[in-house]
């Protein structure tokens, strides 16, 4: 039989962090992966996902190009050649992928794993003893009764990555990132969208503000945005290639009708088939449950990513997976605060947030402030055209502390990281808003936000 320190079972980014950072710290490590290593992120969702994002951000770009002096006529999109460089991309990464995995000479297996006891793995027959073993098999998309998806009508977002051409209309059930990026993907392609929350805003975890904000610019793109409304499986009609779907809002009943219906109402762990019956592993809601090491109630098994819940999120799986392995190799792990990682909606703008929301700091107590400074007031948004947006920022006035930072606007996906940073480092709103940022750049919007927080801006 087969030994290894560690087996990471996933081939995703928190198994191949994982199985990485085993052989960084001196052992032996193997990376079990059922189809491509890269998982979900790299195939079916950050990836491809953001590639789809900034092309739709492009077309925007060039059908409003006499904003900037240049002429552009016969202006469309060519699915055959998106889908080309999606699978250029898509490969380039891949490739580069294995090469760094077999760099640090982690063993890539191919197959089915299943757990046969807390230390023997199973991959189609082969048998590997494992002193280790971190489970990153990730999630699929939750379905929602009545409406499982076909494929064809009733669609997953990895049915939405598998589309030759635009549908007439679409309607999206769950207004979170994933919901809200195909919504605003296929509303710059060309297709009726309607939005469907249960919850009272988008975005339902992050600051209300976001939600609110995003709204009003994508009904202002002309989507239908209904907000408190719940969708009722049991009365959908199927007729004339268009989905009727009954929604209670208000009180009132209404329907909505579509040539195809997005489901994007959360995704769940992937723990069918892995023989965690043979261990000690607890799981509920098809979660599986760890400490602050990632560790679970079987000594020598971890679980990271997708698979523990919480912020189900590429760069949190990765941050996870590093974590176990150095707890695998017996060293100290400080619990990852997730209150400093980062969190964005690739939409257009970008919806991005760190830290607390208003509400959240609200309910801890102390003294809690926020302060606001729009994309409107900075030049390089209006020399990009792109003044819609804001940044909040929430503080404690007595410390000066930055409890949390939130963005409605051009490129808040890259702005977001300057207030992680400034999270990281306990970072009061004086000492973000006294960092000198360059002029002109999107990122004077932080400063400005920090100045105005601190009391020293000369726009008080």
């Amino acid at each position: 039989m087969e030994e290894f320190d560690l087996v990471a079972v996933g081939g995703g980014n928190g198994g191949y962090t994982a199985a990485i950072r085993a052989t960084q710290l001196g052992l032996t490590a193997a990376l079990i992966e059922r189809e491509k290593v890269g998982g979900v992120c790299l195939h079916k969702g950050c990836i491809p996902t953001k590639l789809l994002l900034e092309t739709a951000q492009n077309l925007s770009l060039v059908r409003k190009s006499r904003t900037f002096g240049i002429t552009a006529d016969n202006i469309s999109l060519d699915y055959g050649l998106l889908a080309a460089r999606q699978d250029q991309v898509v490969g380039a990464l891949h490739k580069s992928l294995r090469s760094l995995i077999q760099k640090h000479k982690v063993e890539i297996i191919q197959g089915e794993a299943r757990l046969l006891s807390p230390t023997q793995v199973e991959v189609d027959g082969r048998r590997l003893e494992a002193k280790n073993v971190v489970l990153a098999t990730g999630s699929k998309p939750k379905s929602l009764p009545g409406l499982e998806p076909d494929g064809l009508r009733i669609l997953t977002s990895d049915h939405c990555l598998e589309m030759t051409e635009v549908p007439k209309s679409l309607a999206v059930i769950g207004a979170g990132s994933v919901g809200l990026e195909f919504a605003s993907f296929f509303l710059d392609v060309g297709a009726e969208v309607t939005i469907i929350e249960a919850l009272p805003h988008l975005l339902p975890l992050e600051d209300a503000s976001l939600g609110n904000g995003i709204e009003k610019l994508l009904a202002a793109r002309g989507a239908v945005v209904l907000t408190a409304a719940t969708v009722r499986p049991e009365a959908t009609r199927t007729f004339d290639n268009v989905v009727e779907l009954t929604i209670e809002r208000d009180g009132q009943e209404q329907t909505v009708q579509s040539e195809k219906v997005l489901v994007a109402i959360g995704r769940e762990g992937l723990t069918e088939g892995l023989g965690l019956e043979n261990t000690n592993v607890k799981v509920e809601r098809s979660s599986v449950q760890v400490d602050g090491s990632y560790r679970t109630d079987e000594p020598s098994i971890f679980a990271v990513g997708d698979l523990i819940g919480g912020l189900q999120l590429a760069h949190v799986a990765a941050a996870e997976g590093y974590l176990a392995a150095e707890a695998a190799a017996g060293k100290d792990v400080e619990p990852l605060d997730y209150n400093r990682v980062p969190r964005v909606a690739y939409t257009r703008p970008h919806v991005a947030a760190v830290g607390l929301s208003e509400g959240q700091a609200k309910e801890l107590g102390g003294n809690v402030k926020t302060q606001r400074f729009s994309f409107r007031n900075n030049a390089m948004a209006l020399i990009h055209d792109e003044t819609e947006g804001f940044v909040k920022l929430v503080y404690d006035a007595d410390s000066g502390d930055i409890l949390g930072a939130h963005i409605l606007g051009h490129q808040a996906g890259e702005l977001i990281a300057e207030a992680a940073l400034a999270r990281f480092l306990n970072a009061s709103a004086w000492e973000m808003g006294t960092n000198v940022h360059p002029h002109p750049s999107l990122s004077e919007v932080m400063g400005e936000a920090a100045q105005l927080s601190a009391g020293i801006s000369i726009y008080w």
